[in-house]
């Protein structure tokens, strides 16, 4: 049953630290806020990703003498066959990612390089989803990848109707969309009604990840709840006002 306490094994993965030369094969722009660009390239015959918030490396050329600008994403899907990976880019104030990809065009080059590492959990039957328009590729991962009589509910934060998503999967789903204006993404004050209404199972495993004092903030209220520390990973994918500020395990 998915209310049922099963044990969670949590499977930690090395890979080989590896740059891919990539080229863009397409760009689409799948809501408001968020672009889909699909890349290709002999060297991910051997990509691997078994981690559904595994992050990559992209790196971005520099001029001049500068130092190459790096920043880390979800791979959303991957085919070794086809040789293709697909990344979503959150559309935001213009860092230098976003604005590579909001310029981008169909046979530009850029490097990828990693995983370094994947962590696996498996085991939980029945799952709590949270986060914003940065975790939809980990969280659409998760959905994708439940199988049948498996559970899941998301509570996800995105700026309006139009930048809700739609997810296939065995499992049974329940998606809350929350609709907050971009410039309140740093705020937990919009996400916790809807977590007021989740009820903490005993085999429930809790997975969140946001701006860096969101996801802390609603780490906590889950352990204020009586929730296990050891059912929940938190994850800050960014930071309001730092440049590339993570905080990829929080504490």
């Amino acid at each position: 049953m998915a209310n049922e306490q099963t044990p969670v094994t949590i499977e930690r993965i090395r890979h080989e630290l590896k740059r891919r030369p990539l080229t863009l094969l397409e760009k689409e722009e799948l809501t408001p806020h968020m672009l889909r660009l699909t890349f290709g390239g002999a060297d991910l015959a051997d990509f691997a990703s078994p981690g559904v918030d595994d992050h990559v490396k992209l790196i971005f050329p520099a001029e001049g003498e500068e130092a190459p600008v790096m920043r880390e994403y979800t791979p959303r899907s991957y085919d070794n066959d086809a040789q293709r990976l697909v990344l979503d880019f959150a559309v935001h104030e213009a860092g230098p990612a976003t604005a590579w990809a909001i310029a981008a065009q169909p046979g530009d080059e850029l490097t990828v390089g990693g995983p370094r590492g994947s962590q696996v959990v498996s085991g939980p039957q029945e799952w709590l989803l949270i986060g914003d328009e940065t975790a939809l590729p980990a969280i659409a991962r998760r959905i994708e990848g439940l199988e049948a009589g498996q559970k899941v509910t998301a509570l996800i934060a995105v700026p309006g109707a139009a930048d809700e998503q739609s997810f296939d999967s065995a499992a049974e789903v329940e998606i809350r969309w929350i609709h907050r204006p971009e410039d309140q993404a740093h705020l937990v004050d919009p996400i916790l009604p809807a977590l007021a209404e989740v009820e903490l199972t005993e085999g429930l495993y809790a997975w969140i990840a946001a701006e860096a004092t969101v996801a802390r903030a609603l780490r906590n209220v889950l352990e204020e709840r009586g929730h296990p520390l050891t059912r929940m990973k938190a994850a800050g994918y960014w930071t309001r006002g730092v440049a590339d500020g993570s905080d990829k395990s929080i504490a």
